[in-house]
């Protein structure tokens, strides 16, 4: 390799292959130790909040609005639970710098919210969402002719989705995580070749990029159990589980990902869950304990 960090980086990765092979636990799997080059123990130092969807167009790419309830919006839901939980982090987890993706009303597109996640070298991004099922077509009879029934489809909101669902990327999208992970590695010197896609006839980049490629997939799922563990466990919420999902923000984020579906707010419970002080208090004590939960494993591990 021409980069020099990428000498670097396959030196540390080879170390970190060794100790792998050393242990017979499952977390050391899951572990983000790349600072063996000067023997400086990993530490979790900034975490991306992302607020789902926004307002109106902020002139970057498609408006998504999201979704809404009876008398609420998923964009004001998930930007004041950002707002919490960023307050949350930071008092609970010390020495942790919280990065909100969206801090207005005005929507950001999808790729500049992992473009902000990387350019603040963040070690773990949490997109915040609110869920809703779409509406049902069901046959109902309008009138009579000739004595026979005449049908009509009528529009029926689906209303019975209920609690949490963690999302994780697809590994159908592994070239784009590859390339996101490569683009955060670049360093900023003028002779730099890592502005490309990994090269797929270089063995030694491949095995990098597929390294950590893996190992932040494995980092995103272990961390979407624990979130899911605290809502359903600690909080006594119901929950559709882990799921993997063809998401732009999370392939593109080179780091652990996750997205929190916090409730269906197209349900009345729900709505009224998300959108209550302690509803919301609840999700961001839930996430925090997990995030600690977390970085309590990794750090130890990384010691």
């Amino acid at each position: 390799m021409k980069n020099k960090i990428l000498k670097r980086l396959i030196c540390s990765l080879s170390l970190l292959l060794t100790s792998f092979s050393l242990f017979s636990s499952p977390l050391v799997n899951l572990v983000k130790k790349d600072t063996v080059v000067n023997n400086n123990p990993y530490r979790i130092r900034t975490i991306i909040v992302d607020p789902g969807h926004g307002n109106k167009h902020s002139g970057e790419g498609h408006f998504s609005p999201g979704a809404s309830g009876s008398y609420s919006y998923e964009r004001n839901v998930t930007l004041a639970v950002a707002f919490k939980l960023q307050k949350a982090i930071e008092k609970d987890m010390e020495g942790v710098k919280v990065v909100l993706t969206r801090t207005t009303d005005d929507d950001v597109n999808w790729q500049r919210r992992a473009d902000i996640a990387n350019q603040n070298k963040g070690d773990i991004f949490i997109s915040l969402h609110c869920n809703s099922l779409p509406s049902r077509y069901r046959r109902v009879v309008v009138g009579h002719k000739h004595g026979k029934p005449i049908y009509h489809s009528e529009e029926v909101a689906d209303r019975s989705g209920k609690g949490v669902l963690l999302l994780v990327y697809g590994t159908w999208r592994t070239k784009e995580e590859q390339k996101a992970i490569k683009e955060n590695l670049i360093e900023d010197d003028a002779d730099s070749d890592m502005n490309t896609a990994p090269d797929p006839n270089d063995p030694t980049e491949m095995i990098l990029m597929n390294e950590y490629e893996r190992k932040y997939r494995k980092q995103s799922i272990h961390l979407a159990q624990l979130i899911n563990s605290e809502f359903v466990n600690h909080d006594g919420r119901p929950s559709d589980g882990m799921r993997e999902q063809g998401i732009l923000v999370l392939c593109h984020s080179a780091m652990p990902a996750v997205l929190v579906e916090m409730g269906y707010i197209n349900n009345a419970d729900d709505e009224a869950y998300l959108n209550s002080e302690s509803g919301q208090d609840e999700i961001v004590a839930s996430i925090t304990r997990a995030l600690q939960s977390y970085k309590n494993q990794v750090e130890s591990v990384s010691q």
